[in-house]
């Protein structure tokens, strides 16, 4: 067979929905096996792509011709040449398009930045690539990756394939709706607060907010411990497949570690373990479908032999509120409203209200002083517990296409005065050495998935995969048939 002949697994044909919802090591076990080839899943997946896209709008780049010649490529190394399978050899990846990849756009769904093309590679898409992973496409955000749901003026809405009434979450809306229509195994995220988490739980997937420094990135953001690269996927063995790709030191990011853990892919049980259960994280209010299956998450735990305890925090929206806005002031905040001053009429509505609303009473120094506060009591819960499990929403979902900029901000009957309070991951981004697991704990009546995060104690990756693990093995997930959308 020669060099760029894709060898077919059995000569028998592919259903394309046979294999759009197959793990990546599942794929992974089947090129060894040469069941299946990188060639046909690519194939079966961009049909599936083209197919569905009309209604969920998550692509706003597409690889193709240059996805197929590496595909072929992965299947020349699975017959044993070109030095054989690198760890994610042939794997389709939808790696967001806030992650620069040379020579592509690089837009951030902006029309301040339409003309601007990619001069280098993120590290995680230069990883990801030297790895073997194939990037058919790149996805969708809203508009500087600035809000947690995914529409643009640039690229349209993009639509939650549970219920397309609703948005997928965001910042990484378009990677959590790429994976849960079946477009990829793999993904990418960003989060700074909650970008990776908040489309994990809303599209029913799993996600990872690194510690801050486990994943390189590009400055300035790589310097801000709020901000986080990650990677998002279907199963949390998927998880830490890619998470061991992208980690590590890197030379264009000082504040990136050394010594990075390998993940395991399979996973011991939580039998002994003491799991702290917080229901509201302080003072959050929570809608009765999230309550119910955070409880049941709960529940599953102990089942399996873990020690749950239920426990509370003295934490305030508002305190939480106060101590982001003075980092946001000046960072985030400072960085769009530049943008803003000189481009205000060219941004989207929600952007514009981002800039305007991100200033702080409190000083940097003063923010700083009330995180270290604020952390405390979760410090000392750590001194007797393996991991925190506490909802990622507080809502039911985001309404698709609406910029949330006036309100409603509805959860349970209370306002809570912003969108992003509507979710619960903000903290976890003050106290951003924590690593944290996004894993689904069900659906709501709207069809909408509901998930968990499992927070670990600082730098201690592999004990919140291991619970997140245990949470996905005794509830819902793509290892379930029946945990498909209506598509």
């Amino acid at each position: 067979m020669g060099v760029g002949t894709p060898w077919i697994g059995q000569n028998r044909p592919v259903l394309h929905d046979d294999v759009a919802y197959l793990s990546a090591l599942e794929l992974r076990r089947r090129f060894e096996a040469r069941e299946l080839s990188p060639v046909e899943v690519l194939d079966a997946l961009i049909d599936r792509i083209e197919a569905l896209e009309p209604r969920v709008n998550a692509v706003v780049d597409r690889r193709y011709a240059e996805a197929r010649a590496e595909a072929e490529h992965a299947a020349e190394r699975y017959l044993g040449h070109h030095g054989g399978p690198r760890p994610l050899e042939g794997l389709p990846v939808a790696t967001k398009e806030e992650h620069p990849m040379v020579g592509r756009p690089w837009t951030q769904g902006s029309f301040t930045e339409q003309h601007v093309v990619a001069p280098i590679d993120h590290p995680i898409i230069e990883r990801i690539q030297g790895a073997g992973g194939v990037i058919h496409v790149r996805v969708a955000t809203p508009e500087f990756s600035c809000a947690g749901f995914c529409h643009t003026e640039m690229w349209g809405i993009t639509r939650n394939p549970w219920n397309t009434d609703y948005s997928p979450g965001g910042s990484s809306g378009g990677t959590g709706a790429a994976l849960a229509a079946g477009y990829a195994p793999l993904g990418t995220g960003s989060d700074i607060g909650g970008s990776i988490r908040i489309p994990s739980s809303l599209s029913g997937v799993v996600g990872f907010k690194p510690p801050f420094g486990r994943v390189p990135a590009l400055p300035p953001y790589n310097l801000d411990q709020y901000c986080h690269d990650g990677p998002m996927a279907r199963s949390v063995a998927d998880l830490a497949l890619i998470e061991n790709v992208v980690a590590g030191q890197h030379w264009r990011d000082v504040a990136s570690l050394r010594d990075t853990p390998v993940l395991p892919t399979s996973f011991d049980g939580v039998q002994g373990m003491r799991v702290a259960l917080c229901l509201r994280l302080g003072d959050w209010p929570l809608a009765p479908e999230v309550e119910a299956n955070t409880r049941r998450v709960g529940e599953s735990l102990a089942a399996a032999g873990a020690i749950v305890e239920e426990v509370t925090l003295p934490w305030t929206r508002d305190r939480i509120w106060s101590a982001a806005q003075a980092h946001f002031a000046g960072i985030m905040g400072a960085g769009i409203a530049k943008i803003a001053a000189a481009h205000g009429d060219q941004l989207n509505d929600y952007t514009r209200a981002f800039a305007a609303s991100m200033h702080s009473e409190l000083s940097y120094y003063e923010g700083m002083e009330l995180e270290g506060r604020l952390f405390e009591p979760l410090g000392q819960l750590f001194e007797h517990h393996d991991a925190l499990v506490c909802p990622t929403m507080a809502t039911d979902g985001f309404v698709a296409g609406h910029s949330y900029v006036d309100g409603p901000w509805d959860v349970a009957g209370e306002d809570v005065g912003h969108h992003i309070l509507m979710c619960m991951t903000l903290p976890f981004n003050l106290f951003s050495r924590c690593p944290v697991v996004a894993v689904p704990s069900g659906r709501a009546a709207n069809g909408v998935p509901t998930g968990v995060q499992v927070v670990g104690r600082t730098y201690d990756d592999a004990t919140a995969f291991r619970v997140a693990a245990a949470v996905e093995s005794t509830g819902v997930g793509y290892h379930d048939p029946s945990w498909r959308p209506p598509l």
